[in-house]
């Protein structure tokens, strides 16, 4: 059967040479099925995240109604994905009387790139509107973080589906460079639109900033294990369940610390026009 996986999927018995560190035909059983109960976990929390963070839409005032509806999209678009990435997990293998076989199927990581090029950009748009800041500020902020955070997703891809490690590298210093603007807006760009924030929920908007910074931190580091040296079964488990756990804290934990600050900032404005 014809091989159109993206990713590697002879080993070295079959060619004689050195297994590519992404091979997927060196997967054993176990790692198969940690991964797809990994998708499945994530697909999960997805789905749950976005009916909450719909539902609560309720609880907030109007101003920040479109925050929480953008938060549970971005939940929504990662789940359709994870559903898919699960799809394409199950037909890139055959599992059978305790042995796993590759399909020739390509297992699609352009899946995970796809919702990364949608929803990365809309995580920090929620951010600054949580924010409430003036509309001029809001745009800005939003085209500038949006812009380079497609572009850091853009210059990844080629290195993930890359079978070389020369690649796969120059293409992580590539999309470093978005990712540093983005760091350093959040750091330091937003530090006079936060302290304006009101007091109760300052502390929980910083804490929103460093959420997005530390969980983004988590994508790059597990990039680099494939050139680290993680080979075969256990690079391919250390990626994929790496990339999902970053997800369910980039995504899910985010939308919920959102909501928090919505629900906050509506209490306090109630209050104060009461």
């Amino acid at each position: 059967m014809r091989d159109v996986t993206p990713w590697p999927l002879r080993s070295a018995d079959r060619t004689g040479a050195p297994a590519a560190p992404m091979d997927l035909s060196t997967l054993s059983v176990g790692q198969y099925d940690f991964i797809a109960n990994a998708f499945s976990f994530g697909l999960a929390v997805m789905v749950a995240t976005t009916i909450f963070l719909w539902f609560s839409r309720s609880h907030v005032a109007p101003a920040y109604k479109m925050a929480i509806t953008i938060s549970g999209l971005v939940t929504a678009i990662a789940g359709y994905h994870y559903l898919q990435i699960m799809l394409s997990w199950e037909s890139a293998f055959s599992v059978t009387n305790g042995t796993i076989e590759t399909t020739g199927y390509a297992y699609n990581q352009a899946y995970r790139y796809v919702d990364w090029l949608l929803t990365v950009p809309l995580l920090l748009v929620e951010l600054i509107l949580v924010m409430r800041l003036s509309r001029s500020e809001t745009v800005s902020k939003s085209v500038t973080l949006g812009g380079a955070a497609a572009l850091m997703i853009i210059l990844g891809y080629p290195g993930e589906v890359a079978e070389g490690g020369a690649t796969r590298f120059l293409f992580w210093v590539l999309s470093m460079i978005p990712f540093v603007y983005i760091v350093y807006q959040l750091v330091v760009g937003l530090k006079g639109s936060i302290s304006k924030q009101p007091e109760n929920v300052r502390g929980l908007i910083n804490g929103a900033a460093t959420l997005v910074v530390v969980s983004w931190l988590f994508y790059p580091i597990v990039y680099l294990f494939p050139l680290i040296g993680l080979t075969g079964g256990a690079a391919v488990t250390a990626v994929e369940v790496g990339y999902t756990v970053a997800d369910i804290v980039a995504k899910a934990v985010f939308g919920i610390l959102i909501l928090t600050i919505a629900m906050r900032k509506s209490e306090a404005e109630s209050n104060a026009s009461a």
